[in-house]
């Protein structure tokens, strides 16, 4: 029996591809490895959002062919559709595809056993306009189950290289995801977390036209055992008169948004082509917050942007504590080779990028002590994933994302229990 191993960076886009092709590699009778076993197969989904994400991605690369010179080595995802040449040329790769084929990968393995020549099948994501049909009926490793429902994106902003290696945004079928969620359900998942690359265009290129919203609530609508159901990440643009509805009617919505920002400067989002403007945000989360006012609003900060200045920079400061966001999740810029912000001049020096970023983050953490803080001695309820060897408890999340470690005799692992929440 083949033996696989799967190892991803990135998004929880990307956990989701790799569950999808565990799955359909152990129904074609190949097997997960377990403990110390080596592995046949080694499957590697890259990330490409950034610089780093990059450099590590071919990093993993190099770590499992040095580790297991005899395994197939198939490598999948941002990265490779980023950097085909280069991964083809450099790097000791078996089989090599981008942002699409994933669903041929069994078959792309069976092909190098017989042949041992390589493979390379990298798309056209631009030209692909159809969502690529790959499904997951459970997770191999965890208790919470993701379900992408779109993939591309459609807005160009200017920093990111994503619509490039992923193509146009392409969304799936809804018949398919209720199927999904519902086998998901039956087999025990409490939590669900929506996921795509751009879930706020969801249902634009269908003729009959559905929005985000209206899949959010049918999803609802037809799981009402559904414990929780998460959303990965939200953009402003999307948060309409429909989902706030939503919010006040199903609290098994979980108690989380993360609404990315990316700057508080008006002159810094329209430089990268951010298709919102600061009042209107603001707005938004009041709206939210009204409905739900525990809620925990997440964000993303983009540092550094290319002329970024110091009253630009104060600026995402005095916003981000307005909002008072529970925690803001701090990217330093790098230049992405063919994005139109790697042009932009001037580039902020990195030693004042790097004050910037220990600054928002500094103040990040103020902002999530202060939110946790609210909660300390409540009793609240926690879902269970695992248990933590090392620490000797269980390890759980509240609606709002709060985590706790939990000791208990009984097995808690997927179950739901109200505990005191202490850090």
């Amino acid at each position: 029996m083949m033996k696989f191993l799967i190892d991803f960076l990135g998004c929880k886009v990307n956990n989701y591809e790799c569950e999808c092709v565990s799955n359909d590699l152990i129904k074609k009778g190949y097997s997960p490895v377990k403990n110390k076993e080596k592995p046949d197969v080694i499957i590697i989904n890259t990330c490409a959002v950034t610089e780093t994400s990059s450099t590590k991605s071919k990093k993993m690369i190099r770590h499992y062919r040095f580790k297991y010179h005899n395994a197939i080595i198939v490598v999948m995802g941002c990265d490779a559709q980023n950097e085909p040449d280069y991964m083809s040329q450099e790097l000791k790769i078996d089989i090599l595809i981008g942002t699409a084929n994933r669903s041929k990968i069994y078959d792309f393995i069976e092909q190098f056993k017989t042949y041992k020549e390589k493979i390379v099948d990298i798309g056209d994501p631009i030209k692909d306009k159809k969502y690529e049909p790959i499904n997951l009926s459970g997770f191999l490793f965890n208790t919470r189950a993701y379900v992408k429902i779109q993939d591309g994106c459609d807005n160009y902003c200017t920093y990111c290289l994503i619509p490039y290696v992923r193509g146009r945004s392409r969304s799936r079928k809804p018949d398919e995801i209720y199927e999904e969620i519902n086998k998901l359900v039956e087999n025990g998942y409490k939590e669900i977390v929506l996921t795509g690359i751009d879930m706020c265009s969801y249902g634009e290129d269908f003729t009959e036209k559905m929005s985000f919203s209206d899949l959010l609530e049918q999803i609802l609508i037809r799981n009402p055992k559904l414990y929780r159901l998460r959303i990965s990440s939200i953009e402003e643009s999307q948060i309409d008169t429909k989902f706030l509805d939503i919010l006040g009617k199903y609290p098994n919505v979980a108690d989380h948004l993360h609404i990315p920002l990316q700057s508080g400067s008006a002159t810094i989002l329209k430089k990268m082509n951010r298709k919102y403007d600061l009042v209107s945000y603001k707005q938004k989360i009041k709206k939210i917050r009204e409905i739900r006012p525990d809620i925990a609003i997440t964000t993303d900060v983009i540092v550094g942007f290319p002329g970024e200045t110091d009253d630009d920079f104060e600026e995402t400061i005095k916003f981000c504590k307005q909002i008072k966001f529970s925690k803001v999740h701090v990217f330093p810029y790098s230049d992405r080779r063919g994005t139109i912000a790697s042009k932009i001049e001037p580039k902020v020096d990195p030693y004042y990028k790097k004050a910037r970023v220990l600054r928002l983050l500094t103040l990040s953490n103020d902002l999530e002590n202060s939110y946790e803080k609210r909660f300390l001695d409540k009793k609240i309820d926690f879902l269970f994933e695992n248990y933590d060897e090392k620490k000797k408890s269980y390890r759980g999340h509240s609606s709002n994302y709060l985590e706790i470690y939990y000791k208990s005799d009984e097995n808690l692992t997927n179950q739901v229990k109200k505990v005191e929440y202490v850090k």
